[in-house]
């Protein structure tokens, strides 16, 4: 996967060799604060190598690296749920505090979205950003997406209640 749908980004597979970049970028407490912890802050070499190796093994693939001027800066991913929510992926991302405000992240929502349409049997994709963080409602909204609910004080990050915002978009 290698379609340009912003001027300076491309999306492709995750490569070993992308390990520095990833521990530089990724090693940032304004990234992290709004991921979930199962996202280390701080994050590590061993952090990239372990999450470079699983995005590799997965056949389709689920996570890609947002790439730059060469560099891996960021990353997405498309996870298919199962059980009762098997018709569903869940969309999660997170991009390079440098690269934040260039309109990169919804060109690759929507590749990402095409993406998890054609190689998943699933009729919605969705994406839960915390109340706090703005900018990521923003672009799922530019992306497409529509806000199907607002849960108050459902989330927990760094011992501050949260609202979770769900949005999704269909097939």
């Amino acid at each position: 996967m290698a379609d340009n749908r912003t001027p300076e980004s491309i999306l492709r597979p995750w490569r070993e060799e992308d390990i520095a970049s990833l521990v530089h970028h990724a090693n940032n407490i304004k990234v992290s604060r709004f991921l979930t912890d199962a996202f280390p802050f701080p994050y590590t070499e061993v952090h990239a190598r372990q999450f470079i190796t699983d995005s590799m093994s997965a056949d389709p693939l689920q996570r890609f690296a947002i790439e730059v001027g060469g560099e891996a800066v960021g990353s997405i991913g498309i996870h298919p749920q199962s059980d009762i929510m098997r018709l569903n992926a869940e969309l999660g991302y997170w991009l390079s505090e440098d690269y934040w405000g260039r309109g990169i992240m919804t060109g690759i929502i929507h590749e990402v979205v095409e993406y998890g349409f054609k190689h998943f049997d699933v009729t919605r994709i969705y994406a839960r950003p915390f109340g706090n963080n703005g900018a990521s409602a923003r672009v799922l909204e530019k992306a497409g997406f529509t806000l199907e609910a607002k849960i108050e004080r459902n989330i927990i990050k760094n011992g501050e209640l949260l609202d979770e915002l769900i949005y999704a978009i269909r097939k």
